[in-house]
């Protein structure tokens, strides 16, 4: 059975027919589109699974999930839309064929080279970092055991452990020390090169017999000891240990995807078969064995050792630093090569220094996430609370800062700076005390803290990063002044759905409004309307205040006039004051005064909204009488304004009276035009 969620998420970004290619990292859908730019992102956003979603150049656009991304994906490429857009079924054009016709038009955007070095080198890391995670904690239990003193310094020149402990051991280094091999059938398979030659290229120089090389009579050694240099056909083959690394089988595979292409050109495909793996070998291991691999050892040091000395230099400057910019550079995919570095450290140091600080970041996003889940609760946002529920367990048990970033904090932008103010308490505190190490790769979570050397230093900082960003959160708030507004709309538009008070008797009393307070005697209902029109009639809702009928399809807001919040009418008002329409409950009533919501006794559920965006006023010219709960008779007053302090604002009067609950009836129409006085019939309610 085809998934409805995977479907529409296919359906929000134009359907399966606008996709040239489609993968996924640990917590994102990875598309490339025909044409993205006709894409409504906050419809995407609205989807029950969808966490965010982020543009980006060239037509690429990503859809962040959470952790089930895997299932998602898995579901996506099950519909049948896609299948036969594959290729599977019927004489469409391929996926292949399609992206072919893509890079026929030519570069994708400013920074599409950019963007395709980091989607490179996250679909490299992406299908192993479940592995790397699993890894970790094995680590992670090593090295607490080491504090806890049940065994040695497990990772010490020269430490001899248990057969047991030993095992142990064992079974994180399988990972790591074969992750060259990993990331070459990744990056390989990703360039379009067959991955198996990737891995297999990478493997001769992973040999116990290429390692071998080095010990022979007349070998050279050198980097400090690291590596030796024999004559090979009286070329200089320099011979080092390439466990946990990660530049040369990411440049081996650059390479070996454009020897293919070329050898494919080439050679005919009838025996391309053939062909093709034999030369790329005969080409790339000597290649990747002679210059390749040397270079990729050398740069990534190079790197590490620049870190190095910065952090050697000042481990203040550079704790302080690292978490700051860590922001930054996730979004746009920076991160990668630090996280190379990172294992690169661990390979040739025995020691990783980055990670630490990268923690009081980690720590900083999960606290402001924690922020945005107290608040969603209090709100009563049950949408925000299960996104920053998923976003938060995946941060504190896994490490994983993705759910959390892209499914909150870039969507809410006054979260940044009250984040980045925790990341610089996290850096603080490390630099003040001289900063921390961890000797593995782990995913900064609070699983992990035992995995750091100074684990008092290392905690303390972390949980300052986070509740400084949480509090903060907190005491601020994390939406606009308009995103308020929508959302006190949305919930008063959404009360019936979740509210079984209101029942069918309820519902079936007639309700006619009639004047309160205006002295218009327009609201009797004589015995023969009555005896007509009780068969169908339900309520007939008076006006809450004077003014003109405005048509709901002219409303200045396309939120009221595309009938998304509710069906009714808009009104011009021609006094200042604002009434109930009919007896019943305050369920919203705004301190700002610009919305209330309300249900009637005849189950009929209302919002009043005072004018177009005049949330923004922040209150300012508004004089609420009522709070929710309150009860209310028809014509009890609920806001004065001052129709000045809006119009010199530049702000619509236009007040929209919308029924928010139209599918629990037959229909809701205008019953007026033109000018109406308060509790002069407004709009009519039927039953179905």
């Amino acid at each position: 059975m085809a998934s409805k969620p995977a479907a529409d998420i296919i359906e929000s970004i134009g359907g399966a027919e606008n996709i040239v290619g489609l993968t996924h990292c640990a917590t994102r859908l990875r598309f490339t589109l025909k044409d993205a730019s006709g894409i409504d992102q906050a419809a995407v956003e609205a989807l029950p699974l969808v966490l965010g979603a982020v543009p980006q150049a060239g037509d690429r656009y990503q859809i962040v999930v959470g952790g089930a991304v895997d299932t998602v994906y898995n579901d996506i490429m099950a519909l049948p839309a896609m299948k036969k857009h594959a290729g599977d079924h019927g004489t469409g054009d391929t996926i292949a064929n399609v992206k072919a016709a893509e890079r026929a038009k030519g570069p994708r955007g400013k920074f599409s080279g950019l963007d395709t070095f980091f989607e490179i080198l996250s679909d490299s890391f992406r299908p192993i970092l479940g592995a790397l995670l699993g890894a970790s904690l094995f680590i992670t239990f090593m090295a607490l055991m080491a504090t806890l003193g049940v065994i040695p310094s497990w990772n010490a020149p020269g430490v001899t452990l248990d057969p047991s402990w030993a095992f142990i051991n064992l079974m994180w280094q399988g990972v790591f020390v074969f992750l060259p091999l990993m990331v070459a059938y990744n990056a390989s398979k990703r360039l379009g090169a067959d991955p198996w030659v990737g891995f297999g290229i990478m493997a001769v120089v992973m040999l116990p017999g290429f390692n071998a090389l080095g010990l022979t009579d007349g070998a050279e050694t050198v980097f400090g000891g690291k590596a030796a240099v024999v004559q090979i056909f009286g070329l200089p083959l320099t011979v080092t240990d390439y466990s946990s690394q990660v530049f040369p089988p990411l440049i081996m595979a650059v390479v070996l995807g454009l020897l293919t292409k070329y050898l494919k050109k080439i050679i005919p495909s009838s025996v391309q078969l053939i062909f093709v793996p034999f030369l790329c070998m005969l080409i790339m291991i000597p290649l990747t064995a002679f210059l390749i691999g040397p270079m990729g050892v050398y740069g990534g040091a190079a790197l590490g050792n620049f870190l190095k000395s910065i952090n050697d230099f000042s481990p203040f400057i550079f704790a302080v630093v690292i978490p700051l910019a860590y922001p930054f550079m996730v979004p746009l995919g920076l991160h990668w090569p630090l996280n190379a570095i990172m294992l690169l450290n661990i390979q040739s140091l025995g020691y990783d220094f980055i990670q630490g600080p990268m923690g009081a970041w980690n720590f900083a996003c999960f606290g402001a996430t924690a922020g945005v889940l107290f608040l969603s609760i209090r709100e009563k946002d049950r949408q925000m609370k299960q996104t920053a529920t998923g976003a938060l367990a995946a941060g504190l048990l896994g490490g994983i800062s993705e759910p959390s970033l892209y499914g909150i904090h870039l969507r809410f932008k006054r979260i940044y700076p009250r984040m980045l103010v925790g990341c610089l308490v996290g850096g603080v505190i490390l630099g003040l005390g001289g900063g921390v190490k961890t000797s593995a790769f782990v995913f900064t979570s609070l699983l992990t803290i035992p995995a750091f050397d100074n684990i008092p230093l290392y905690a303390g900082a972390i949980t300052a990063s986070f509740f400084t960003a949480m509090i903060l959160v907190i005491l601020s708030g994390y939406k606009t002044p308009e995103q308020k507004a929508e959302f006190a709309e949305a919930l008063a538009a959404e009360t019936v759905a979740s509210d079984d008070a209101a029942t069918d008797s309820d519902i079936a009393t007639p309700v006619v409004a009639g004047a309160s307070g205006s002295g218009t005697g327009t609201g009797t209902a004589t015995a023969t309307a009555t005896a007509t029109a009780t068969a169908t009639v339900l309520a007939t809702i008076g006006s809450p205040i004077a003014g003109i009928v405005v048509p709901l399809t002219d409303v200045p807001d396309p939120v009221f006039s595309k009938g998304i919040v509710g069906l009714g009418v808009g009104i011009d008002p021609t006094e200042d004051t604002v009434y109930a329409p009919g007896a019943g409950k305050v369920l919203v009533a705004q301190a700002t005064g610009h919305a209330f919501g309300l249900r009637l006794d005849s189950g009929v559920e209302m919002l009043i909204h005072v004018g177009i965006d005049t949330v923004n006023l922040g209150g300012k010219g508004f004089e609420v009488k009522v709070a929710a709960g309150d009860r209310v008779e028809a014509g009890t007053p609920l806001v004065t304004f001052d129709r000045k302090v809006i119009e010199d604002a530049g702000y619509s009067l236009v007040t929209p009276v919308l029924v928010t609950n139209p599918k629990k009836f037959g229909s809701v129409d205008q019953a007026a035009s033109g000018h109406v006085e308060v509790g002069s019939p407004l709009i009519t309610v039927t039953a179905k």
